[in-house]
């Protein structure tokens, strides 16, 4: 792909560390790399562990965004989830209120160190809170194996849940837990199978999973995102991978230009910051985000930038990834 020298890259480059009101992933700061193209500000923030080709890819998606024209979206606000960290059930109700109006909750589930019964109680106080309206759905980042998440599918059954999101790790470890619930009707949504899969269309061929769950950044960027959901043929819920504000705006083109969307999408995710770059942070208002792009304050990059040592590592690992893609 095309590739704009990496001294242009650099130049205006900030990273930045926030806060995180709540672990999340194991962290309690999320560190991004920003930079402006002609098109506007854009956001490079592979995780701190992905190795150079794959975080490669996020480096495509956010020069992208940076130097191109996005699809033209059909939509002007894109409904989103709350996300419900692996948190005390008593400590549900603060946390679904930062989130304004939301009527889906995510609620991440199998964290290392906790049990079945510590994701009941949450998700059964997420469900209390949200009333039986409301929309839950439940995410193990493929935590389980395939009786694990039998067992589990079947304890929270009584919880309405939307779907259940990457229970386990493997496309074959999804397509048998789907043949076993079937007759629960509760949908299988794939996420890390399609973003960190050298074939993000197999889980589609395998029948493993009724929905997809699409993420601008490890995807490519909008357009490569926009074409595997239509060669996929399965629904698409957009997601953030922990995005500033910046970052969150790809992901609303991505959802802005989906022909269809029926399901509120996991873009919700600065209401997890204490701070964030944009002023004000791009966090939903009566459960919906607008579509558009966000340019950074100022100050707060001055507020939020990271260490020199952290910086000197994410410029060091921008120009690596630079090189992949240019070589």
């Amino acid at each position: 792909m095309w590739m704009p020298q990496l001294d242009e890259l650099l130049a205006g480059a900030r990273v930045v560390a926030l806060p995180m009101a709540t672990r999340f992933r194991g962290v309690t700061e999320r560190e991004a790399l920003l930079f402006e193209g002609p098109e506007g500000w854009s956001e490079f923030s592979p995780f701190v562990e992905y190795g150079d080709a794959e975080a490669a890819a996020w480096l495509a998606a956010a020069v992208d965004f940076a130097w191109r024209e996005q699809p033209a979206p059909v939509r002007d606000s894109v409904p989103v989830n709350a996300t419900v960290p692996a948190v005390p059930a008593a400590e549900v109700p603060a946390v679904l209120a930062r989130y304004d109006g939301c009527r889906t909750a995510k609620v991440k589930v199998a964290e290392t160190g906790q049990t079945l019964a510590d994701d009941v109680a949450r998700v059964h106080a997420v469900r209390a809170a949200m009333g039986p309206e409301g929309r839950v759905r439940i995410d193990a980042n493929g935590g389980w194996n395939v009786d694990e998440a039998e067992r589990a599918v079947h304890a929270l059954a009584d919880a309405d849940l939307e779907y259940v999101e990457q229970p386990c790790a493997s496309v074959d470890e999804l397509a048998e837990l789907r043949r076993r619930i079937v007759r629960w009707d509760i949908p299988i949504a794939a996420d890390e199978s399609v973003r960190k899969a050298e074939d993000p269309l197999a889980v589609a061929r395998a029948g493993a999973a009724d929905i997809i769950i699409v993420k601008a950044q490890p995807l490519g960027g909008v357009r490569r995102a926009l074409e595997i959901v239509a060669e996929a043929g399965l629904p698409a819920v957009v997601s953030s991978a922990l995005d500033t504000s910046v970052g969150l705006a790809m992901g609303t083109a991505l959802a802005a230009a989906l022909p269809e969307l029926d399901h509120d999408c996991g873009l919700g995710t600065a209401s997890l910051f204490v701070r964030d770059v944009a002023t004000p942070a791009l966090r939903p208002t009566a459960g919906a985000l607008p579509v558009g792009r966000v340019s950074p304050d100022p100050a707060a990059l001055d507020d939020l930038a990271a260490s020199p040592d952290r910086t000197a590592w994410w410029l060091a690992r921008l120009e690596r990834c630079h090189a992949v893609l240019a070589g």
